[in-house]
C-alpha cells in the first residue's frame, strides 16, 4: 500500500486557514494554492534518489551528493491543477510539465478526460499528479489510469485538502500511490463538495463562477 501523509507543518497549516476564507480574494487565493505547494514540494521530494559526484570547493576536491537525475514530471489535472505547478516547479525547475484535463458530466456527475498532453518518456518519470481537491477520488483515479496506461508507474499524488471518501477510493482504486495531502477534512456533503473544504477550487483560483 502507498503512503497516506497529512503534511501539517505550521506554515502549511497556517497558510491554508487564509485560503479556506471565504472573504481571501482571487489574487490572494492564487499566491497562497502556490506557496502552499512549494512547502508541501519539500516532503513530496523527500525520496528522491541522490548520487556521489566528485567537486572542487575553494579549499579542496571532494565528493558530495546531487539529485541522480531521475527525471521527474508534474502532471496537474486541469483546470484546477495548474494553481498548484509553478510552487513545485520553483523547487525542481527542470521538471516537464504535462496536462490531464477533466469535466464532469452534469447527468452522471463522473469525470470525463478530455485532453491528455504529456512527456514523451512520462514511462521513465518520477510524476507528481497534482490537484488541490481530493473529493470524490474520480477525476484523481481517472488521471492515474491515463498514465499507467502510458506506461507511467511511478506516482505521487499531491493535494491541499482530501474528503475520507476520496482517499478511500483511490487507495482502492491505485493501491500503490503515494497520497499526501495539506489537511484531511470531514466528509463530502450531498453536492460532492467537501466540508469544511474552500469551495471550487477552481472557480476561486481563476475568478469565474
Amino acid at each position: 500500500m502507498g503512503k497516506f501523509q497529512v503534511i501539517s507543518h505550521p506554515l502549511i497549516q497556517h497558510k491554508l486557514s487564509i485560503l479556506r476564507r471565504e472573504e481571501t480574494s482571487t489574487k490572494h487565493f492564487r499566491e497562497l494554492v502556490d506557496e502552499i505547494a512549494m512547502l508541501m514540494g519539500y516532503e513530496v521530494s523527500r525520496d528522491l534518489p541522490l548520487e556521489d559526484v566528485e567537486i572542487q570547493t575553494p579549499i579542496t576536491k571532494t565528493v558530495q551528493k546531487q539529485l541522480s537525475g531521475k527525471k521527474l514530471a508534474i502532471v496537474p489535472i486541469l483546470r484546477a491543477g495548474i494553481g498548484m505547478v509553478d510552487g513545485l516547479l520553483s523547487l525542481v525547475p527542470a521538471a516537464k510539465v504535462g496536462h490531464i484535463g477533466m469535466y464532469r458530466d452534469e447527468e452522471t456527475l463522473e469525470p470525463v478526460e478530455y485532453l491528455v498532453k504529456l512527456p514523451e518518456d512520462i514511462d521513465q518519470r518520477q510524476i507528481f499528479v497534482v490537484d488541490p481537491m481530493l473529493a470524490t477520488g474520480g477525476s484523481a483515479v481517472l488521471a492515474i489510469d491515463s498514465l499507467k496506461k502510458r506506461g507511467a508507474a511511478n506516482i505521487k499524488f499531491v493535494c491541499l485538502v482530501a474528503a475520507p471518501e476520496g482517499v478511500k477510493k483511490l487507495q482502492e482504486a491505485h493501491p500503490d500511490i503515494d497520497i499526501y495531502t495539506a489537511a484531511l477534512d470531514d466528509k463530502l456533503n450531498e453536492h460532492g463538495y467537501i466540508v469544511p473544504g474552500l469551495g471550487d477550487a477552481g472557480d476561486r483560483l481563476f475568478g469565474t463562477k
